[in-house]
């Protein structure tokens, strides 16, 4: 089967926080990505989250360079859909307007 990827996807586990609203009611996730790309990710989740379900994601990426100059890690904004739910976790597709907002830790 070839594969139909677009972009090339890394294996890159990193913290992620997964914010959702349901019913007026806010939820946040504090989960791990296994891998990521520029068009979406697979996030580990303990309960699965049905396809279409729109969350806002937190991403910190280590970036050696900025850590070594500021001490602190990149932390990226983005809001995507969950396109594919395994018992293990969720595929989401990213909403293509993510944006550095400033550095974690700093």
């Amino acid at each position: 089967m070839d594969n139909l990827r677009k972009f090339e996807r890394f294996a890159l586990r990193i913290p992620v926080r997964a914010e959702m609203y349901l019913s007026d009611k806010r939820q946040v996730f504090d989960l791990r990505s296994r891998d990521i790309s520029a068009s979406g990710a697979f996030i580990y989740t303990p309960e699965a989250f049905p396809n279409g379900t729109k969350l806002k994601l937190n991403l910190t990426v280590p970036n050696t360079k900025i850590k070594k100059i500021t001490g602190a890690e990149s932390w990226i904004d983005c809001d995507g859909i969950v396109v594919r739910s395994t018992p293990s976790g969720f595929g989401i597709h990213f909403d293509r307007r993510c944006r550095i907002l400033g550095l974690k830790g700093y």
